[in-house]
């Protein structure tokens, strides 16, 4: 055995910096100087609204997120995991279905609809109630018979020859007068 046993690799100064800094617990310590280009960072904070790219964007709980068009549309229609008003939670289809409704679970709408029975009031929310979805009924059939009578439903056989099956005009004329008259029966009904 060699007792003049020298390590004979010489050490690059990034190697003695990288020992240092693992040793001080500097785990993302620089080991080297680098020049050239350089892109800059902004750091933004929670609520900040930037654009980049023709994109918003913003820090909502920590989180970087994309602001869209349909960001409105998609709050509307979000259920929150507790009721608002007593903090309960909405696991339950019926508490679902009255928060879709009312904006709270269903025992604070009995809660609501039995103060109303105190006050003498609930009549009157009833048939607001009632009004309001006669009101969207009457206007869903009208859409569905103006849409079920201008549609052309034409064919083509396999022959190549074009069928059409509704040609009947005066059969969609009676069929339109008879739900226009539908309609305003209803109306006279709803205030």
């Amino acid at each position: 055995m060699n007792n003049d046993s020298v390590l004979k690799k010489e050490f690059k100064k990034s190697d003695v910096q990288r020992v240092r800094n693992l040793v001080n617990k500097d785990f993302t310590g620089a080991t080297k100087s680098q020049s050239g280009y350089k892109k800059s960072y902004k750091r933004y904070k929670e609520g900040d609204i930037w654009e980049v790219d023709g994109r918003k964007w913003t820090i909502k709980n920590g989180i970087k997120q994309n602001i869209t068009k349909l960001d409105s549309a998609k709050k509307s229609i979000r259920i929150p995991l507790i009721c608002p008003k007593c903090s309960k939670s909405l696991k339950h289809h019926l508490h679902t279905k009255m928060y879709k409704i009312h904006g709270f679970c269903l025992d604070c709408t009995v809660d609501m609809e039995h103060k109303l029975k105190l006050a003498g009031l609930y009549k009157q929310y009833e048939q607001r109630m009632l009004q309001g979805n006669m009101k969207v009924f009457a206007q869903d059939i009208e859409a569905w018979a103006g849409e079920l009578v201008n549609t052309n439903d034409s064919y083509v056989t396999e022959g190549g020859d074009i069928e059409d099956w509704r040609s009947n005009n005066q059969k969609n004329k009676e069929f339109l007068s008879d739900i226009k008259e539908y309609i305003q029966h209803l109306s006279k009904h709803i205030k």
